[in-house]
């Protein structure tokens, strides 16, 4: 433990059996699942999130097949939760008021109601729902990198009303760098009365500088992801911030080494590559793509003999958001037909 004087408290937030089902194309099975929870339940973090990367009601054509269903990763995580608080993601439009209420069942007290970051009306419903289930709710503004800090206020000012407990600045493109999410904490911060979280990736290798920065200026709750497993080129590493917060004074409740050790005794060994900031990932925060398109973009410039950093450039130069995973394919059928007729197959040639 850290020799300095105290801080204060950060609440850390592990998301590696949800944000780190991405990378790991949702195939993480209950029985893998559960042992990821005790050992991080065992080291003390304090919540920890469990459904498909896109939340409840995610396992789908369009966003992916999990190995298993939502009820059956929950049934498997609850015995082993411990003191831990199990949180779900929820979309609204991809995860319904049924599938609340059936976490509630299996034991989940926290939800995190997630909507672009200029849409924060449609998460009333779900937020009030909710508290209405008696869970401690979280409002989650994401691609937060497309919204003003004015408008990040307005947005986080609407879900507090709701009754959302906490706020997040959900930088999910990896694409803010210290001085903006100073910006747009400082400015939520202005504008609730709520406590303020932060949700970072890594495709600028910001993660860990980013979530400080966010701390710096009031953000209480904060997430990440054992060896940084998560979307694009993943988030912050869970263990990593607890070191880090540890050293700087702050208190987290989670013991460093039994953390250590269940990222790389249990996690590293399921990763079916090592999470790295790639070209494509790297250019996913410099044009602001949401980051679980990832995935998507590699599998289409394959299909197509593309580049997915050209696929990825063209999505962020539309403005794609959350949900728009199909606007991938339409690109690359855009790109690849360009590239046919610009390098069209000699004469002769069959």
């Amino acid at each position: 433990m850290s020799a300095n004087a105290s801080k204060g408290k950060i609440f850390l937030t592990d998301m590696t059996c949800r944000d780190g089902m991405h990378p790991m194309q949702h195939s993480l099975t209950p029985a893998q699942m559960a042992k990821i929870v005790g050992g991080l339940a065992e080291a003390g973090v304090p919540t920890i999130e469990v459904s498909h990367g896109d939340g409840l009601g995610g396992s789908s054509f369009q966003y992916g097949f999990a190995a298993a269903s939502d009820r059956e990763y929950l049934a498997a995580v609850a015995p082993v939760l411990g003191k831990s608080e199990l949180s779900v993601l929820l979309l609204p439009g991809i995860g319904t008021k049924p599938d609340l209420e059936m976490a509630v069942e299996y034991g989940a007290t926290v939800a995190r109601i997630a909507t672009h970051v200029t849409e924060a009306d449609i998460s009333e419903q779900h937020i009030q729902l909710s508290k209405k289930l008696g869970m401690r709710t979280v409002g989650f503004l994401m691609m937060s990198h497309m919204g003003s800090p004015e408008k990040i206020a307005e947005q986080g000012k609407l879900m507090e009303s709701y009754g959302a407990d906490v706020v997040y600045v959900t930088d999910s493109a990896g694409a803010l760098i210290p001085d903006t999410v100073k910006a747009r904490v400082s400015a939520l911060r202005n504008a609730v009365s709520c406590a303020i979280g932060y949700h970072a990736h890594n495709n600028l290798g910001l993660a860990i500088g980013n979530s400080l920065a966010a701390i710096e200026e009031g953000a209480t709750h904060i997430d990440g992801t054992l060896c940084g497993l998560g979307a694009g080129a993943g988030n912050a590493q869970t263990e990593i911030l607890v070191a880090v917060l540890d050293k700087m004074g702050y208190e987290t409740g989670v013991d460093l080494f039994k953390v250590m050790d269940v990222a790389e005794d249990v996690v590293t060994p399921l990763m079916l590559r090592p999470q790295i900031i790639d070209r494509a990932a790297l250019t996913i925060g410099y044009a602001g793509v949401y980051s679980s398109f990832l995935l998507f973009a590699k599998r289409a410039a394959e299909k197509y003999g593309l580049e997915a950093r050209d696929i990825l450039l063209e999505v962020g130069r539309r403005g794609a958001v959350g949900g728009q995973e199909d606007l991938i394919v339409d690109v690359a059928l855009q790109l690849a037909r360009q590239k046919q007729a610009q390098n069209p197959e000699p004469a002769g040639v069959r």
